[in-house]
């Protein structure tokens, strides 16, 4: 069903279906429940809190999974997460980012991240402000341990189309001048946006991977 949505948004937008990665949000969701759609063929899992993403991947350790921390990210936690997690989409300061460069230094490793920005400027959303991203890159640019793989945005949280792809063109042209000028490199092409209610509009203005919970899941148990 999923995918038969993203491929339809694909045909629309004139791009291939293989062009658009599913993510599963499990925020909330149970091993059990995730088992279920691991069996459905889905690989790829967010998790927006540490709390959440350690146990869910130990339970489901078994299984050949891909975790992603698309949450946000506090400095202090920042060690639970390289355990597990394969990419950090939720790279907003310079201080996580050194954060984490600094403990993949001390593990002799390195992690793909992509940079979140707020591009609908609401207060409730965390990510760099649009103006703040050359800096950013700057700074993780010194930090070789972090493969900047491209960017992250949540959509406006508003029903307005015109608004929502606005910020979705907006995280678009960011990753087109960043690579333009050299500061991230060629093949950082990933945007990580759209959501079950405007995935659709975000696979329009070039997603090339859409994070979806409750389309799948039903709704979130709050907590």
């Amino acid at each position: 069903m999923m995918h038969e949505r993203i491929a339809t948004a694909c045909h629309h937008s004139g791009r291939s279906a293989g062009d658009v990665r599913l993510m599963l949000a499990s925020k909330t969701v149970a091993p059990e429940r995730i088992r279920e759609a691991i069996a459905c063929g889905v690989r790829l899992f967010g998790e927006n809190r540490v709390q959440e993403l350690l146990p869910k991947a130990q339970a489901l350790a078994d299984e050949p999974l891909e975790w992603h921390m698309i949450g946000h990210l506090q400095t202090n936690k920042v060690k639970a997460v390289l355990d597990v997690a394969t990419c950090i989409q939720s790279v907003d300061r310079s201080r996580l980012a050194a954060e984490i460069h600094k403990l993949c230094q001390t593990h002799e490793r390195s992690i793909d991240v992509l940079i979140e920005v707020n591009v609908s400027g609401e207060e409730s959303k965390y990510g760099c402000a649009p103006t703040d991203v050359d800096d950013l890159l700057d700074a993780v640019a010194a930090m070789p341990t972090l493969r900047v793989r491209g960017f992250m945005t949540i959509g406006a949280n508003t029903t307005d189309e015109r608004t929502v792809r606005h910020g979705f063109a907006m995280l678009r042209t960011i990753g087109e001048g960043a690579r333009a000028r050299g500061v991230v490199p060629a093949d950082a092409t990933e945007l990580s946006m759209g959501m079950s209610a405007d995935m659709e509009w975000a696979i329009a203005e070039g997603s090339t991977m859409v994070r979806v919970g409750s389309a799948v899941f039903g709704q979130r148990v709050r907590g």
